[in-house]
């Protein structure tokens, strides 16, 4: 399996390039960046238009940004494409969900199968605490642009499809000056040092309370995690697919 590398470059691009070099029956092609880099064991274009390589998968570990310029590029060449980046906005998502009527997307904000079995605990969870109070810490290192983490929010969306998605997200408590409302789902941003990702769903009741904590302790399971979709993806038809689907 040939794959082209969107953010090359980066933190994660780094990770699943080491990670794929001890792989036998999967290969990167090539890479797209914010820079041209030839002088690689695989060359990095900073232009869709100078990618000459045939790829059979896309792994995008990059920006919202730099995402929708590889998906232009998908579209184009009718390519399947992995999405671990994070931080769309819900008309980004949309747009993300149109294109997979054209495309097989897989897409997920976190690649660990570890979190999104978490996401199916605390969902379990809040069907029988449905009166608990419920708060999403978590902390990442001090280079992570967007907060909350997409992780955090895919927690929170899949303690709200129990809920009929009527829980609201309160992201910053310092503007309300008002007591905690019942529907509201908490979340706590800390940022710091080089910590991969940690993230904690508590449950609070009147006398007791339940907490659920995952820790990553090194990138390599979200690496590990896309290249287990990318295979996943191969042959699929158009759609738009995730982590339930790949566990």
């Amino acid at each position: 399996m040939d794959i082209l590398l969107n953010g090359a470059t980066g933190r994660m691009g780094k990770e699943v390039e080491k990670y794929i070099e001890n792989q036998e029956d999967i290969k990167i092609k090539c890479g797209f960046g914010i820079e041209e880099i030839l002088d690689k064991n695989f060359p990095i274009y900073n232009d869709i238009n100078k990618i000459k390589e045939k790829v059979d998968v896309i792994i995008d570990f990059s920006t919202p940004k730099a995402t929708f310029k590889i998906l232009e590029y998908a579209k184009q060449t009718k390519t399947p494409i992995v999405i671990a980046t994070t931080g769309f906005s819900k008309d980004e998502l949309k747009k993300i969900e149109n294109l997979s009527k054209e495309i097989p997307i897989f897409i997920s904000s976190n690649m660990s199968v570890d979190i999104n079995l978490m996401a199916q605990i605390v969902q379990k969870i809040a069907k029988v605490l449905s009166s608990a109070d419920i708060e999403i810490i978590e902390t990442h290192h001090n280079k992570k642009i967007d907060a909350p983490s997409g992780t955090a929010i895919l927690l929170a969306d899949a303690i709200n499809e129990v809920f009929n998605k009527e829980k609201t997200y309160t992201f910053d408590r310092m503007q309300k000056r008002e007591q905690r409302n019942k529907k509201e789902i908490g979340f706590s941003s800390i940022r710091g040092g080089n910590i991969v990702g940690e993230h904690t769903v508590e449950f609070f009741g009147e006398n007791e309370s339940l907490e659920i904590t995952h820790k990553a302790y090194s990138r390599q399971v979200f690496a590990e995690g896309a290249v287990k979709a990318a295979k996943f993806l191969l042959n699929k038809n158009q759609g738009l697919y995730n982590m339930k689907d790949l566990t």
